[in-house]
């Protein structure tokens, strides 16, 4: 196994670097940056000046896996350019824009590292965190370590009030007690990002996914929450009410993704049970009363015709629901128009 360096002379940038180390394709690396961005230009060269700087100081072997989603401005080149002159870093870029979670889903695909840590391009993360994210799950044994901004730097009413209502319902639906479930400066041991799936908009539950797939120890660590330098915010309100429906989807899909009958069938049984309950009552009376009995002019009559169709038909959405489970096969499958550094 062998370790490669490079020197760096002095030039125009901030930075400069006497010996850099990187790893041979043999070599595991340390830690794996996995950077989504979405026309973040401006950001990246500083940003990934400063993960350098961070790496080299604390003697990490390191990959920095930029996924461009989809960008409409310069970032592409900008990452291209970065690869040549960083050999830690490599790009992926969508050939069009897909979302947050596909990005992370095709850097956790490719990532390497020891440890993985995630972070948003827009430099309000601090690649200062790195060193105590990968100490606490590499010494500590987190599975998973999520940030916590204590101290954000967005608008109190249209951001930071909408976000602690929507951890506070987080923790109380999934039992999970982060304060930010949503930070995008996480780190994970390899064994959490292999094991699960990041697909539509399910970036924000990752340490729900990771608790379903059996990773119990999942922490948090107050982080530097850096006030935006450059561009705007990519999000809107909509993000929160779509949130909670995902928030809803993944409760389902973690207890019945596997096994979508048991939830239907169930709840099929007991609707075609309430009607044939109903149903079994009238035929009784019927049979007490004769003739001086109509059926049909009692609403107990409609309510066990109404429960025991919903009933079947619950049935039948849960064959449906298992022939999909068992035959998807495109879930997270994505166009990628060009790769660097590989």
């Amino acid at each position: 196994m062998t370790l490669h360096y490079i020197s760096l002379n002095q030039g125009p940038l901030p930075l400069i670097y006497d010996k850099i180390m990187y790893f041979s394709p043999q070599m595991q690396p340390d830690i794996s940056i996995v950077i989504p961005l979405y026309n973040e230009e401006e950001s990246l060269p500083e940003l990934v000046e400063w993960i350098e700087r961070v790496c080299v100081e604390n003697n990490f072997s390191r990959e920095i896996i930029m996924i461009d989603d989809g960008s409409s401005d310069n970032s592409w080149e900008i990452v291209k350019k970065l690869s040549t002159q960083f050999p830690s870093v490599k790009g992926i870029r969508f050939q069009r824009n897909y979302g947050k979670s596909p990005a992370l889903y095709m850097g956790f695909k490719a990532a390497d590292g020891q440890v993985v840590i995630t972070m948003d391009a827009d430099l309000q993360d601090s690649p200062d965190e790195i060193p105590e994210l990968y100490k606490m799950v590499k010494q500590d044994g987190f599975d998973l370590v999520s940030g916590w901004k204590k101290v954000r730097y967005d608008n109190a009413l249209t951001k930071n009030l909408p976000s602690k209502l929507y951890n506070g319902v987080n923790r109380w639906l999934t039992g999970i007690k982060l304060h930010d479930m949503n930070c995008g400066l996480k780190a994970y041991n390899r064994k959490v990002i292999k094991s699960i799936e990041v697909y539509g908009e399910m970036h924000r539950f990752i340490p729900v996914l990771a608790k379903h797939a059996g990773f119990k120890k999942i922490g948090e660590k107050v982080v530097q929450h850096r006030a935006r330098k450059y561009g705007s915010s990519k999000f809107g309100w909509e993000r929160f009410i779509n949130g909670f429906l995902d928030l809803l989807s993944i409760q389902f899909m973690s207890r019945f993704g596997k096994k979508p009958m048991h939830f239907f069938g169930v709840l099929g049984a007991l609707t075609f049970l309430t009607g044939f309950g109903f149903i079994t009552e009238l035929i009784i009376d019927k049979l007490r009363f004769g003739a001086n009995v109509g059926l049909t002019n009692k609403p107990a009559f409609y309510i066990a015709l109404t429960s025991m169709i919903m009933g079947t038909l619950f049935f039948l959405s849960g064959f449906i629901a298992e022939l999909v489970v068992r035959n998807a096969s495109d879930r997270n499958l994505y166009i990628t128009e060009e790769e660097v550094g590989w």
